[in-house]
């Protein structure tokens, strides 16, 4: 339906009919009623909303029905525009004002003029885990030191007790003997599945038996790794090196996207934490068994970086999370760069305090402070700060949890055995920004624990203004809190210095 422009043309022929009949000759009022018709006449009709990158692409070579995102000026614009286009409305947004459907070019082109449409956004667009390949080091940030050393309000050992992380990811194996308590129950407080639809690209999250392995289950592995770098319980291995998270007793609520991701799935999955943070588990369990999620860690975005897109939905959710109190945590990216172009993932350029892009630090399998950015961690542009990324944190030769016959755990060149008998090949070494965000996301955890009354932007600015300041790579620059680079950020987070810094 595109009736607008011709109800524009109507008002104007009326509007000079009137002022015939008003003035009984064309020329009585030479000019003004013609003009003030033709504003109005412009005025009627709104500026086509503006489409995401990825859709105006897409849109020239689309054959068949896409997913799309149809932002509105409400909820209920959003939806009247994608009925009156005819679009197969496939789920709403809510929190955000966004209706997901299925339209044809055609439809896309048309809700671009419907009143109240701000924005059409792609739901297709491919995103990849930033995992590369390539032992959890929590000597370098000073993690493990603050877990020993330091207690949370509640006067426990600073570990992230008492604060859920939401993982976005491939999923996880909540059986793993590095999730595992001592009690024998799981660190894996609330199982999720993003199901989505390959042909018709619609996504649903339901909740799934906590036991169930959905790593398995999408042939991944990337997000049991990750969720052992969160929050790995302490565990020794079987050659008698001993291994824990950043946060050893933070909880853990999985939502798995499979091995295979589009941006859609991700914000759904988004989604469902803003909408379940203060209860993730539901409203009947108390959250002394299941924390309030605090942050969520993000281990994937598309390749080649791109350009912030503020409009996005991606961006719309992390900001009404961090509205309501939850930190965004995104891995920067594995392309690398020399500081001539941005290649950081895009939603981590994003300004709001608590939302943070990781770097990857490599600390020589050492533990050692002075060691280097890591050659594949993406750079942002040297003459753009808004697109460096905030903070670096350990990235590279990470040893977590795995499955030998998971497809991420095969790249790992150096597998171990876990505790038991049968844990061989249990874990494994990765490297990537991947891997370096949920250093930070559990970090976030025990610096919630160590102040509950923190917001996100406090978190940010703990974590900033207390970095270790590291020599490799690019030389600092003046920056709001300190001084950052291009490559590496503030540099490499201190969590004893971080704590000072909250409190």
């Amino acid at each position: 339906m595109r009736h607008q422009p011709l109800l524009a043309v109507a008002a104007l022929a009326l509007a000079t009919s009137a002022t015939l009949a008003a003035g009984g000759h064309a020329d009585a009022a030479p000019d003004a009623a013609p003009d003030a018709a033709a504003d109005a006449a412009t005025a009627a009709v709104p500026a086509p909303a503006d489409l995401s990158p990825f859709l105006a692409r897409q849109l020239g070579r689309l054959t068949g029905p896409t997913t799309v995102l149809v932002h509105g000026s409400s909820l209920a614009a959003a939806r009247d525009a994608v009925a009156a286009t005819g679009m197969a409305k496939a789920g709403e947004f809510r929190a955000i004002d966004v209706v997901v459907a299925r339209a044809s070019a055609d439809q896309v082109r048309a809700v671009r003029s419907r009143p109240g449409v701000t924005y059409v956004e792609g739901g297709a667009q491919p995103i990849a885990f930033t995992a590369e390949q390539a032992e959890t080091s929590n000597t370098a940030t000073r993690g493990a030191e603050a877990a020993a050393t330091l207690t949370g309000t509640d006067g426990s050992p600073l570990t992230g007790k008492g604060v859920s992380v939401a993982v976005i990811d491939s999923g996880v194996d909540p059986t793993h003997p590095y999730l595992r308590d001592a009690d024998g129950s799981s660190a894996v407080v609330a199982n999720l599945k993003a199901l989505c639809e390959p042909l018709s690209e619609t996504c649903t999250v339901q909740r799934v038996p906590a036991g169930l392995d959905t790593d398995t289950l999408s042939a991944g592995g990337h997000g049991t790794h990750v969720n052992g770098i969160v929050a790995g319980r302490p565990t020794t291995l079987k050659d008698g090196s001993t291994l824990q998270g950043a946060a050893p007793g933070a909880s853990l609520v999985s939502v798995s996207t499979g091995a295979a991701l589009v941006i859609l799935g991700a914000d759904s999955a988004l989604n469902w934490v803003l909408e379940h943070h203060d209860a993730p588990c539901g409203p009947g369990v108390p959250a002394s068994t299941c924390p309030p999620i605090k942050v969520t860690n993000n281990s994937y975005g598309p390749t080649g970086g791109g350009a912030f897109d503020p409009q996005s939905a991606t961006v719309k959710l992390q900001r009404a999370l961090a509205a309501e109190g939850v930190v965004t945590v995104w891995a920067a990216g594995n392309d690398g760069g020399d500081g001539s172009q941005s290649l950081t993932n895009p939603p981590g350029q994003d300004p709001t305090g608590g939302i943070l892009s990781v770097a990857s630090y490599f600390d020589a399998d050492t533990g050692t402070r002075e060691g280097t950015v890591s050659d594949f961690s993406s750079r942002g542009l040297a003459t753009d700060p808004s697109t460096w990324p905030d903070l670096s944190a350990p990235g590279e030769a990470i040893t977590s949890s795995c499955r030998p016959y998971l497809l991420i755990c095969a790249t790992g060149l150096d597998p171990h055995d876990g505790p038991g008998l049968l844990d061989v090949s249990t874990f494994n070494t990765i490297s990537g920004t991947s891997m370096a965000a949920p250093h930070v996301a559990g970090i976030v955890a025990q610096l919630f624990q160590a102040d509950p009354s923190a917001t996100p932007a406090d978190i940010e600015e703990a974590l900033k203004v207390s970095t270790h300041k590291y020599s490799d790579g690019a030389a600092y620059e003046a920056g709001p809190l300190g001084t950052t680079s291009y490559d590496k950020g503030y540099g490499l987070v201190d969590v004893v210095a971080a704590v000072a810094a909250l409190g």
